[in-house]
């Protein structure tokens, strides 16, 4: 986003119709606003959000505040330059944080006192932070389209000051009944207000769910989502940019297991809303207008069967739960086990079931994990539990019904001296999952794509999208 001439010149002004508008742009924050705002995606460190939780009886989440304030001003200066526009953009934001400033002052003065408890308060406190990324973001990018002869329209959906509750489809539906999409450019937020609260829900994936649930009110005919690389049979940092190939047709269960492995393409809920409506979506390289990208949909089926693409997450603990009782109570254990997991929100990725042991590979932190272990140990103190960080990687398809595969596969992680501790086929024939040490993550998946993806020599793409 903050590339105003990438998306100005090669997604506004390279329209999938004939006309400019007749199109509606859902917007996300500036990179690492977000994280500044609430908390680092992948370190963990504290934004305002989590300083601001962890303790309201110091100023830190408040000098946060004024940290991000200067480099909101700063990202303006490098969009606006000097004179009038920068004067407004700077207004615009600059109030919601003065807004954003009271309200956290009042609300930690308020449950300094016994009465009020601050733990009731977070989850709103956590999606009003949240909505000030993308409402710069939008207003921005509205402004500059404007500047460039593009009647484009801000389109504000995180209900800044309102009393009105509703439903996340009745605020879509609000805010469009006076858009005009002939004539009018509606550039909207990615984050949403909503009476039920989409960070409860959705956490991050949030623009994606208002994205998904915009098209299919809106009646779209394609959902296109931009990123600034295409969606391909690996990560080209690993194997080489010259052999990661674009995928350029999947369907929506490719899409779900990246999303459990970390790399989604988009939130499975918010795809769900698109396959039931039977809304297509296209995943493009910004910086490849001309690349048709990937196409993905709920219909479609490679025409041979094949691995289309190469994909895992390190840091994933392994908890293994093993108790000679368990045996004939299975479904029982694993009740206890995953309500616990659910309670501390740790996602479960895979997991592994025998007579009398069950594996839950758990994407999260070893603090969680510590948690979950007592949990574990107290409900079941008879029982042996083992924790240990792995990697996980995955070979994925629409149609992996490849005789042989299983073996090929770990035959060829066996020549490069890499043990498979554990794995998994499901009968869907979508995916293998393959538990390894972490150690041995980049070179499985360089030596999973030479012999699943680089032999078949695809080209340009595997599969060329519509």
């Amino acid at each position: 986003m903050s590339n105003y001439a990438a998306v100005r010149d090669n997604i506004v002004f390279k329209p999938a119709a004939e006309t400019l508008y007749q199109r509606i742009f859902v917007v996300s924050a500036y990179s690492g606003i977000t994280n500044h705002l609430l908390e680092h995606k992948k370190t963990g460190q504290p934004g305002i959000y989590a300083l601001f939780a962890n303790s309201v009886v110091d100023d830190s989440w408040s000098d946060a505040l004024s940290s991000l304030r200067q480099e909101l001003y700063a990202l303006n200066a490098s969009l606006f330059g000097e004179g009038p526009e920068l004067q407004e953009a700077n207004a615009f934001i600059g109030a919601r944080l003065d807004e954003t400033a009271e309200c956290l002052s009042d609300l930690a003065r308020l449950c300094r006192h016994g009465h009020f408890e601050l733990e009731s308060h977070l989850s709103t406190v956590r999606e009003m932070l949240a909505s000030i990324g993308e409402a710069h973001s939008a207003w921005n990018t509205a402004k500059l389209l404007r500047r460039d002869g593009v009647n484009a329209r801000f389109v504000d959906l995180t209900a800044w000051q309102t009393s009105e509750h509703l439903s996340l489809d009745e605020r879509i539906k609000l805010a469009f009944e006076s858009v005009d999409t002939a004539t009018e450019l509606p550039i909207v937020t990615g984050y949403a207000h909503s009476r039920s609260g989409l960070m409860s829900t959705f956490d991050r994936g949030y623009s994606e769910m208002t994205f998904s649930r915009v098209a299919v009110l809106t009646g779209a005919r394609e959902a296109v989502i931009h990123k600034e690389f295409h969606l391909s049979s690996a990560d080209p940092a690993l194997v080489g940019a010259d052999k990661a190939v674009p995928i350029g047709r999947t369907n929506y269960d490719v899409a779900d297991q990246l999303a459990n492995l970390g790399m989604e393409a988009i939130h499975p809920k918010a795809a769900k809303g698109l396959r039931q409506n039977n809304i297509p979506l296209r995943v493009k390289n910004t910086f490849e207008p001309e690349h048709a990208g990937t196409l993905i949909t709920g219909d479609y089926v490679s025409e041979t069967p094949r691995v289309e693409i190469i994909a895992g997450c390190r840091g994933v603990y392994a908890i293994e739960l093993f108790d000679q009782d368990m045996a004939g109570l299975i479904s029982q254990y694993d009740r206890e086990f995953l309500a616990i997991t659910e309670r501390f929100r740790a996602q479960v990725v895979s997991k592994d079931i025998n007579a009398n042991t069950i594996t839950h590979y758990l994407n999260t932190n070893l603090k969680t994990v510590r948690r979950i272990v007592r949990e574990l140990q107290a409900a079941y103190p008879d029982a042996e539990i083992n924790q240990q960080k792995v990697a996980m990687v995955s070979a994925i398809g629409s149609d992996m019904k490849i005789p042989g595969i299983l073996a090929q596969t770990v035959s060829a992680l066996a020549e490069a001296g890499i043990s498979v501790l554990a794995m998994h086929q499901s009968m869907r024939q979508v995916d293998m999952q393959f538990v390894l040490s972490e150690d041995d993550y980049e070179e499985a998946i360089s030596r999973l794509h030479k012999c699943l993806v680089e032999v078949h020599k695809h080209g340009r793409a595997i599969s060329l999208a519509g």
